[in-house]
């Protein structure tokens, strides 16, 4: 283990993602500031989808009871085009989503900071950047007017699609906006709607989405003019879009909060310029198709925030870091490209375009396709994650279908809930007889990296999974060539010297 860094992370935005950053570093032991330039926490219900992997992160966090007061589940996706039934996306224990509204999502964070020692300092903003190899100089600018300097070993942006952060560095923010100016607004509703249900109309006059929110109202999303404006958006404009896009028979009344919003699909070119990193709508925007927005912020900061960890109390190497930018960019460009493909569908207008999208639709969930594939997709559950620093290299090029794969998370959500989240764990499989010799180095030379739990069984097997429970590295044979081989990749310059690695 090498000197561990005294220096505290810097994380810029106190919303879902810069939250969930410095939540999960300040569980960890290290030390974080986390500072937002608002004077308090936005009261707009924004993002409300939350799918089983971000809730598996919160409930790390200690949020079983506010996600069980606060969360609506939801049973199916039900697609219509215009009221005839296309198909129902019916989803199970293991990938059912709640609904959250974000301001709850919020205050789940803060008390879970709050618990781990952390404060948030309101009103404060960054107003200039540099760095060198060694560390961040960062000057924030009180509430009172005043600046200060301060040096930090990171720094954090998570601070939006307008992100000062990566403007200080001069990222580019790739990308295109869709023409159509889009509509969200919170409501009652008069009519008979399935509460457990999120209905998709996609008529030929547009896509209307109805969305349940927990305290019995909905949310409505649909698509308006070019040029529509926010103050041109008129409760009976939005009562005429959902008779004419909608199943009909529906009354709207009290509604809370409307607005209009451009869509954009844009991403950074780079999510780490030398210790800074970029996450959630700072590193990458899209379409809220799939309702995938928030739930990929907050799991770029989770993947960041133990790598992080690991590396400021020095159990890990630097170049561990390497890995988030291009584990994070293959999950960002997927999300993009699932999120262009359902709007653009939503959007269709020609006859025979309607008709090929619904018959796809038909067969694919007559068929399994939404079952297998794409719900446990929406869920985060088949996310996975390139070789590299990070990940090993699949032993040879076989198209194994059961068993565990690097780069895929731990299946067992059970398993996974029982792992650290400070350290790797390498999961031996041992059959009788002498124990091998090498699991006694592994717990020797990387002591503070890894926490080995064997069990019984007929042949041998060593998994090594990460902090965040997806498989890093794994050998069938007890000489754990490919674990040795990866973690002395993984272990500090100062083990290394003292002639631990492998």
């Amino acid at each position: 283990m090498s000197t561990p860094d005294t220096r505290p992370v810097l994380v810029v935005g106190a919303g879902p993602v810069g939250l969930t950053a410095a939540a999960e570093l300040a569980r960890r032991g290290t030390p974080v500031r986390l500072i937002d330039r608002t004077d308090a926490p936005s009261p707009l219900t924004k993002a409300l989808m939350v799918w089983p992997r971000t809730l598996e992160v919160f409930r790390g966090l200690g949020a079983d009871g506010y996600i069980d007061k606060h969360g609506l589940p939801v049973h199916s996706f039900r697609y219509n085009s215009g009221t005839d039934p296309i198909c129902d996306i019916v989803f199970g224990d293991r990938t059912r989503p709640m609904v959250i509204i974000q301001p709850d999502v919020e205050e789940l964070l803060r008390e879970a900071f709050t618990r781990a020692g952390g404060r948030i300092e309101w009103e404060t903003e960054l107003t200039r950047l540099s760095q060198d190899p060694d560390g961040v100089l960062a000057t924030l600018r009180a509430p009172d007017g005043t600046e200060t300097t301060e040096e930090y070993a990171y720094v954090v942006g998570g601070d939006g699609a307008s992100s000062t952060v990566r403007k200080a560095l001069g990222i580019e923010f790739k990308g295109a906006t869709y023409p159509n100016v889009f509509i969200l607004a919170d409501t009652e509703i008069d009519g008979d709607l399935q509460r457990d249900a999120v209905h998709y109309y996609c008529t030929e006059n547009g896509i209307m989405v109805l969305i349940p929110l927990y305290n019995g109202r909905f949310r409505v999303f649909t698509a308006g003019p070019p040029g529509l404006r926010g103050e041109d958006l008129t409760e009976e404009l939005l009562q005429d879009f959902v008779d004419k896009r909608g199943p009909g028979g529906l009354k709207l009344y009290d509604v809370s909060w409307k607005t209009t919003f451009a869509i954009h699909a844009r991403h950074a070119e780079r999510f780490r310029a030398g210790r800074v990193f970029l996450a959630g709508d700072a590193a990458h925007i899209h379409s809220p198709a799939g309702g995938q927005g928030l739930n990929t912020g907050v799991t770029d900061a989770h993947n960041l925030a133990w790598k992080l960890a690991l590396v400021h109390r020095g159990a890990a190497a630097p170049e561990l870091l390497d890995s988030y930018g291009s584990e994070r960019a293959a999950v960002a460009q997927g999300v993009v490209k699932q999120a262009e493909v359902q709007t653009k569908a939503w959007m269709l207008s020609k006859r025979w375009q309607i008709q090929l999208r619904d018959v796809s639709a038909r067969m694919a969930e007559r068929s399994g396709v939404f079952d297998r594939f794409y719900s446990p997709w929406l869920a985060g559950l088949t996310n996975h994650y390139p070789a590299g620093p990070a990940v090993d290299e699949e032993q040879g090029r076989r198209l194994r279908r059961t068993g565990p794969r690097n780069g895929h998370l731990v299946a067992d959500a059970a398993l996974r809930a029982s792992l650290p989240v400070d350290r790797y764990t390498l999961l031996v499989t041992l059959p009788s007889g002498p124990r091998p010799p090498r699991l006694a180095e592994v717990e020797k030379s990387y002591d503070e990296l890894v926490t080995v739990r064997t069990k019984p069984g007929r042949r041998f097997s060593a998994v090594l999974v990460r902090p965040d429970h997806y498989v890093a590295a794994q050998d069938h044979a007890p000489e754990l060539t490919r674990v040795l081989g990866h973690l002395a990749t993984l272990a500090p310059a100062a083990l290394i010297e003292e002639g631990h690695s492998a």
